[in-house]
């Protein structure tokens, strides 16, 4: 049976080697299993192609692919999917802090019938905001139905190859892999693994990064944030109904009654925002379909080793 294993590489160049020597070693120990490695680097500006052209060159198993720029993660894991071969596909970070021992149990729990198997690391060797961000950002996707309830997600996780097939159609040049697998994956699991400490450096996603991310998720799979909206609206169109009687009543009752010119100007304000958020995510909704039907690219590839250079989704 053939593991896949893809592994988005992004300024990896001092830890990707030894994430791979280590997947290597732990599938070698399987005689029912064999691998193959897609490398596919996502920021095309410093030595990390040099390492993975090197362990191309040692290995024929290992596939290199280098983006024209760095397009994201997401778009990295999808520019690995035409060049997948195995029966399960891994998905794994190239930092070190996802155990290679934690690839047959993803897989083994995929061929009992699940199409999606995540590893859920309750202790997890992050800074606090990088927790902090991700546990919103896991509320966000439960909001907006691209998350399932009670699963836990991370960015290690094996599909089955129904999935990786129903991945392919994916046309959308603002990727949310995650949430494009939750609206199509039938049986969605976890199982629980040990998190480790990273090799070299820290986490690469910004504050500007993950505003982004929060952002794809929201509009990506969903007309939440519109109904949300819209909602908001009818209660304070109710509101102000009901306060518009009531200044009414008050002023029948207090003829002398003074104006509140400052509570107005509150209200006013307030309402003006409401309304220019309401905008907002009109316009990223709409701006998002031109730039679909513009046919805007997930992803640009400039090389490839070991294999033919694939159209890009």
């Amino acid at each position: 049976m053939l593991i896949s294993v893809a592994i988005p590489c992004y300024r990896s160049e001092k830890t990707v080697e030894r994430v791979v020597c280590e997947i290597r070693d732990t599938i070698g120990k399987y005689e029912q299993y064999d691998y193959q490695i897609i490398l596919v680097n996502d920021y095309p500006f410093d030595n990390t192609f040099s390492v993975i052209k090197r362990l191309c060159e040692e290995d024929k198993k290992i596939i290199g692919v280098n983006l024209s720029k760095n397009f994201g993660q997401s778009a990295a894991k999808l520019a690995a999917l035409p060049y997948v071969e195995g029966d399960v596909l891994v998905y794994m970070d190239d930092d070190g802090q996802h155990p290679a021992d934690g690839i047959i149990p993803l897989v083994e729990k995929v061929m009992e019938g699940y199409d999606v198997v995540y590893a859920h690391f309750k202790g997890k060797k992050h800074n606090l905001f990088k927790r902090f961000t991700s546990r919103i950002n896991a509320k966000i996707s439960e909001l907006n139905g691209t998350r399932r309830k009670g699963v836990n997600v991370s960015s290690f996780y094996a599909i089955s190859r129904f999935a990786v097939d129903s991945y392919k159609d994916y046309k959308s040049p603002f990727p949310s892999v995650m949430g494009y697998l939750n609206t199509l994956a039938g049986k969605t699991t976890d199982i629980e693994m040990q998190h480790r400490a990273r090799l070299e450096g820290h986490s690469n996603y910004t504050l500007k990064k993950l505003l982004k991310l929060w952002i794809t998720g929201f509009t990506n799979f969903s007309v939440t944030p519109l109904r949300f909206i819209a909602l908001l609206g009818v209660i304070f169109a109710l509101c102000g109904f009901l306060f518009g009687i009531g200044i009414i009543t008050a002023k029948i009752i207090h003829p002398a009654m003074a104006a509140g010119y400052a509570s107005m100007m509150a209200v006013m304000l307030f309402m003006g925002g409401l309304i220019l958020l309401a905008l907002g995510f009109i316009g990223e909704y709409i701006g998002r379909i031109y730039m679909t039907v513009s046919n805007l690219k997930q992803y640009g590839v400039r090389e490839v080793i070991n294999a033919e250079k694939k159209d890009e989704i």
